[in-house]
């Protein structure tokens, strides 16, 4: 940590390393908000611009192949066209208060709007992944003005959803096209046809923005019912990229491997607003991100290409790219691994630390918290499954809860509980009071929804997702525990350990496992792996699913939800298996509900009265013990 950080008023040239608690005591002693020198987003990428303005800010790849020839945007270049973008934006009517949402993959005309959006109004960059029925609730609730998407291309159904779901968005004055053309009696304006229309060295609105302005709403959490909106200050976003270029090395000559999506606050704060303040240069791996197979498939030649000296993904981006050989590429330009979006397996940070001799700089935190508020420094020793301490300015505290979600006290020293936070970059709120509730244990103090444990060193180790404990006849299972010893096995390539739902136990575990390519193990032999390495015996799954792949979330996250539907969905089907009527049918579905979280909806089809009448009984009798609710249709 001894790099310029131009964001600080008070540091000329080298930032301190942090090295105890004593240290960072010291540092903390002058305020943060005395530090930092931008109020504003725009502000604090002025200042990385000015490091160097004619190197490089991206350099963007097709493909993944680190052969190709990159597109690159200077520092220059892209303070132009954010200010553009801003330009672009005022003269379609946004204002500080009005949202400007985008659907595009990563594009430099992505962080184009993204920051422009942040500098003329509020940014509201959403999966486009999502279905039309998802983006129209998500667009609603953020009562989009503008919305800027890509155009009709070929493999891309971007523009199709845009057509259908434009008519149902009440407030959408514009829709502005990435490569598309401009048609204004429909509301269309493309992009790359009028940005070169305006000024590219002021802001024509005349905006002062100030720290406590809305930059930006990022959606999270589940796809159903009232989107959740989290609603981040300038403020918010500029000490996320403060922070990060305090904690790991940023500034000109040094590059990030970028494949986030900027959907997500990891891509857009963390490995995008953080470099971007630092003078850093990000390579763009493909518009679609990790996602796109030769970016896994060519990682290392990537690492031997852009020299990154951090590399840096969410877990399962981490582990894909263990499975690849290095090959004799050149990777000496790591000086760190570091990750987040979910626990780090044990193994995998084990993995790198041996065959990189690299240590593996885990980070924690949510879009609440802005991103990251906690990771291992890489000034102190590094625990392998812990995420470390808070960052400067931060806290971090294991809290128990009532059944409301109430503050009912702090745990002591390694005693499991909620994961609660506060500092600068934690939100003040979301958009819709309805979510607002139980979301602070106390005033300022975020509750994370996650379980962890603080050690008597203050190291961070998370135990799981508070809604993720199986509760197993009355006895709590963390599956990250049993999910770390499923990764230790040579033939896994992802796992993952959900409740079934039980008559009788209430929820079992069971696991789904998706095999390493090439790699077969027969189902018995992996569940006595898993037995002879887990001390509970509880906790080992009663049954174990072989899938093609695991579900993900565009961020690569495990999405838990679909799995745990499929395991109840099974777990229905073996008890209503003997109700299987003669000449009709009778199926099973599970999925998210708004008011339930859960549904079990079972069809009956071909039955005539009265046979089912009685099998519709028959089947409300075998399922009403079960806590998740159901419906027969």
């Amino acid at each position: 940590m001894t790099h310029v950080h131009l964001l600080d008023r008070l540091i000329g040239a080298e930032l301190p390393p942090l090295r105890t608690a004593a240290e960072l005591q010291a540092f903390e002693a002058t305020p943060y908000v005395e530090r930092i020198i931008p109020q504003s987003t725009y502000e604090a990428l002025q200042l990385g611009a000015a490091h160097d303005p004619g190197t490089a800010a991206f350099q963007f790849l097709k493909k993944g192949d680190p052969d190709e020839v990159p597109i690159t945007v200077t520092y220059a270049q892209f303070m132009a066209r954010v200010t553009q973008s801003a330009n672009l934006f005022h003269d379609l009517g946004v204002g500080p208060n009005d949202v400007v949402s985008f659907l595009l993959p990563l594009l430099p005309q992505a962080f184009f709007a993204l920051f422009g959006a942040q500098a003329a109004g509020i940014a509201n960059p959403v999966n486009p992944l999502l279905s039309p029925a998802q983006l129209t609730e998500i667009l609603r609730a953020a009562n989009t003005k503008v919305l800027v998407a890509l155009g009709p291309l070929p493999g891309s159904d971007i523009w199709d959803k845009v057509q259908r779901i434009r008519a149902k968005l009440p407030n959408l004055k514009a829709v502005v096209v990435v490569y598309g053309a401009t048609d204004e009696a429909s509301g269309v304006y493309s992009f790359d046809a009028l940005i070169d229309n305006y000024p590219a060295d002021r802001l024509t609105g005349g905006r002062r923005i100030a720290a406590t302005d809305t930059a930006a709403y990022f959606h999270t959490g589940g796809t159903t019912g009232t989107p959740k909106l989290v609603r981040h200050t300038h403020r918010n976003q500029v000490y996320q990229a403060w922070v990060m270029g305090l904690m790991l090395p940023s500034g000109p000559g040094r590059t990030l491997l970028f494949g986030l999506p900027l959907f997500h606050v990891g891509g857009a704060l963390t490995q995008g607003l953080g470099p971007l303040t630092g003078g850093s240069t990000l390579v763009v791996v493909a518009p679609a991100g990790w996602r796109e197979p030769n970016a896994i498939r060519n990682v290392w030649r990537l690492v031997e290409r852009y020299r990154p000296n951090v590399f840096g993904g969410v877990p399962t981006v981490l582990a894909a790219a263990l499975g690849v050989p290095v090959a004799g590429a050149d990777v000496s330009s790591m000086s760190y691994a570091s990750g987040g979006g979910s626990a780090i397996p044990v193994a995998v940070g084990k993995a790198y630390t041996e065959q990189f001799h690299v240590p593996v700089l885990e980070v924690y935190g949510m879009t609440e918290t802005s991103s990251v508020l906690t990771m291992g420094y890489a000034s102190r020793p590094v625990r392998l499954g812990s995420a470390g301490h808070a960052v400067p300015y931060s806290r971090v505290r294991i809290v128990k809860v009532d059944a409301e979600g109430r503050y009912a006290g702090d745990c002591a020293p390694n005693e499991i509980g909620v994961i609660a936070m506060a500092g600068p970059g934690v939100f003040s709120g979301y958009l819709s009071e309805t979510h607002n509730r139980g979301a602070f244990v106390e005033p300022g103090w975020v509750n994370s929804g996650d379980l962890g444990r603080l050690d008597d060193e203050g190291y961070l180790w998370l135990t799981g997702r508070a809604k993720d404990l199986i509760i197993r006849g009355g006895h709590n299972i963390d599956p990250l525990g049993i999910e770390e010893v499923f990764f230790g096995h040579p033939a896994v390539a992802l796992a993952a350990v959900v409740g079934q739902p039980d008559a009788y136990a209430g929820e079992l575990p069971v696991a789904f496992v998706q095999l390493k390519p090439g790699q077969q193990i027969d189902e018995a032999e992996l569940l006595d792996y898993v037995r002879e390495r887990t001390p509970e015996r509880a906790a080992v799954p009663v049954h174990l699913y072989f899938i093609d792949a695991i579900p993900l979330t565009g961020v690569g996250k495990v999405f838990k939800p679909a799995l745990r539907w499929d395991a109840t969905r099974r777990a229905v089907e073996l008890m209503l298996a003997d109700l299987q009527p003669p000449g009709g049918n009778l199926t099973v579905e599970v999925g998210a509900h708004a008011a339930h979280g859960s549904l079990i909806t079972v069809a009956i089809t071909g039955v005539a009265e009265p046979a089912r009448a009685l099998l519709e009984r028959q089947v409300h009798e075998r399922l009403n013990p079960l806590v998740t609710r159901h419906e027969v249709v």
